[in-house]
């Protein structure tokens, strides 16, 4: 099974304003800057970059030497990083910096944050590497200032851990996020603002690794903060909101994620307005919940207002809309509407490619997502060679040891498992799990799919001692986490078979009894699985002489598939024969007749009679 990657959290690029008093013709310029910030903050960024325009024409016409245009050309740098114009705000970011370097002084505590902010550029466009010397210049930068500010090491501490979380350097991340916590707990207090975000980024690194229950425990109490000090509504706790159910969410805690879901769009919707690009990211994660539930018109009717006001706010061509594209296109697959889906992906894809460059790790997860539906497509060479593409970006920006290959590896693993190409399968997928395991630990859930990958094709070459061990430890991590429930099936379906065909029967048994209510549960108890899971159940009763409770199975089984003809042709007529056999042993020779009859007349291609398809739900 192919995985997504899902980013928690993400680092905020702020327009630097002024705060000490002014010069008498400084106060047009500040005028402007104030525009900047409050028309930013709406996210109507036209209007915010025209005003940041006018400040850079205020402080060019000035003529003084001063920090006002840098400031101003940080501001338009801003800007145009939040509207997907990575490589115009990259130009002001290095003009602001060079100037403030230029003025020294008291300045070079901004020029400081312009670096950051070009840091923060580098880690949201892949540039992982180019990114790190500039963080760890920043937090050199701050440590040594002989009158340093605790709280912007923090923050430089903060980012530098953003940036190891991203290349899934995760123990190294963690000892930065727990010092910027203390540093924010001593200045500001226990219960500030502050405080609660670096709770917050911790708990998102926590989630990642699996700790669900530390991260929750930071999470409560970083909304606690902001609901006591902020107030329950306040747009500053949407995120922490968000992140709770986003924990809830991936444990399959959909009752509790959905109103803390609503709650945090309702706040961004109230303090920003229904068109703010946040509000198109609360739809979507809600959206997400409803894909998950299988309410897709609800998912796809949220998803469609998230695309276009990530389309009208941030343009077209904005990564941002090419994860919208994204998440509707991953609608439209599951409801097999491949026609709609196949050109959302792609354009996704380009869009991608176009905003972030080719090498950028989410033009990876892009050309992941493309491969998966392609897969399903039957279509494994063009997916083969979309995973091998995305395999190696990863590898170059993220570092071989990242869990993002360890998905591309898993994936590809897949494709040559349907190949029946088992050496380059195995070789693949312990590899994956070898990563998987160096980065999260060997119980994270995110193993149980490989593990499960690898004992399928152990399994598939009757390798079954190898097999077995997999299969185990893999249901082991899934019990341990209830939001997997259809993993956990797929698990079970799997190891029943296994005992099934070794003749385990007793074994067998007993995981399909378990078995059958969960697929009832998902599925329906209509659905040609349950049908076919009962069938198997009925077949090892009846090889086992137990034909009291064997027969009532094959009935309900038999009715099931009877509906699902002419799909289910092959399938009903050799169920019908094996029942049959049954009722010859059983001494019933003229129902075995003619359900036999029946079997001839599916593979010969006629119709049943109504009153046998009456006759098998007695």
């Amino acid at each position: 099974m192919s995985r997504r990657l899902r980013v928690l959290c993400c680092i905020s690029i702020f327009a630097l304003l002024t705060t000490a008093g002014v010069r008498a013709d400084q106060a047009t310029w500040k005028k402007y800057m104030e525009q900047v910030r409050v028309l930013r903050q709406k996210g109507e960024y036209a209007d915010a970059e025209k005003a940041a325009l006018a400040a850079v024409a205020e402080a060019e016409k000035s003529g003084h030497q001063d920090a006002d245009l840098p400031k101003s050309w940080n501001s338009l740098g801003a800007l145009s990083y939040e509207t997907g114009r990575y490589a115009e705000a990259e130009k002001q970011f290095h003009r602001s910096i060079e100037l403030w370097e230029k003025l020294g002084g008291d300045e070079q505590l901004e020029a400081a944050q312009g670096v950051s902010n070009l840091a923060v550029l580098y880690l949201k466009t892949g540039r992982l590497k180019e990114a790190e010397p500039l963080f760890l210049r920043v937090l050199e930068m701050r440590e040594k200032r002989p009158s340093k500010d605790h709280r912007e090491v923090a923050e430089s501490l903060n980012n530098l851990a953003e940036l190891y979380r991203a290349q899934g350097r995760y123990p190294d991340a963690e000892p930065l996020y727990r010092r910027a916590i203390t540093i924010w707990e001593n200045a500001f207090g226990p219960e500030h603002p502050k405080t609660a975000t670096g709770l917050n980024n911790l708990a998102a690194l926590l989630n990642a690794e699996g700790r669900y229950a530390e991260a929750e425990q930071h999470l409560k109490r970083a909304l606690a903060i902001g609901e006591k000090t902020l107030g329950p509504d306040h747009p500053r706790i949407a995120p922490t909101l968000n992140n709770l159910a986003e924990l809830y969410f991936v444990q399959g805690r959909y009752g509790e994620a959905e109103p803390l879901y609503g709650r945090a769009l309702a706040s961004k919707e109230k303090a920003l307005g229904p068109e703010h690009p946040d509000v198109a990211t609360g739809l979507n994660n809600l959206a997400a919940l409803y894909r998950a539930r299988h309410q897709y018109p609800e998912s796809e009717a949220l998803l469609r207002r998230a695309l276009a006001i990530r389309e009208k706010t941030l343009g077209t061509n904005h990564a941002e809309t090419a994860s919208s594209l994204n998440n509707l296109a991953d609608v439209y697959r599951l409801e097999k509407r491949f026609a709609d889906a196949e050109p959302l992906y792609r354009r996704a894809l380009a869009i991608k490619e176009k905003a972030l460059g080719p090498e950028h790790p989410d033009v990876a997860t892009s050309l992941n997502n493309v491969a998966q539906f392609l897969r399903l497509e039957g279509r494994v060479d063009d997916a083969a060679t979309m995973y091998r593409r995305a395999i190696a970006i990863w590898e170059k920006s993220l570092g071989p040891e990242h869990p993002a290959v360890a998905t591309g590896l898993n994936n590809l693993g897949q494709i040559y498992a349907a190949k029946h190409a088992y050496g380059e399968a195995e070789s693949m997928t312990q590899r994956a799990i070898g990563i998987w395991e160096k980065a999260l630990g060997p119980d994270h859930p995110e193993l149980a799919t490989p593990l499960k990958n690898l004992a399928t094709v152990y399994h598939l070459q009757s390798r079954y001692a190898a097999a077995e061990p997999l299969y185990h430890r893999a249901l082991g991590i899934l019990e341990k986490n209830s939001g997997q429930i259809a993993e956990t099936a797929e698990v079970m379906a799997a190891l029943a078979d296994l005992y099934r065909l070794q003749r385990r029967n007793s074994e067998a048994e007993s995981l399909y009894e378990r078995l059958i209510p969960i697929q009832e549960m998902l599925l329906g108890r209509e659905h040609q699985e349950v049908a076919g899971s009962v069938n198997l159940l009925a077949e090892l009763y009846r090889q086992d002489g137990l034909y009291d409770m064997a027969e009532p199975l094959y009935r309900r089984s038999l009715a099931i598939l009877e509906k699902e003809q002419p799909m289910q042709g092959a399938a009903l007529a050799r169920s019908l024969k094996t029942f049959a056999a049954m009722l010859r042993h059983m001494k019933r020779k003229p129902e075995a007749v003619a359900l036999e009859a029946r079997a001839k007349a599916i593979l010969q291609g006629q119709p049943p009679g109504q009153a046998f398809a009456a006759s098998l739900v007695n």
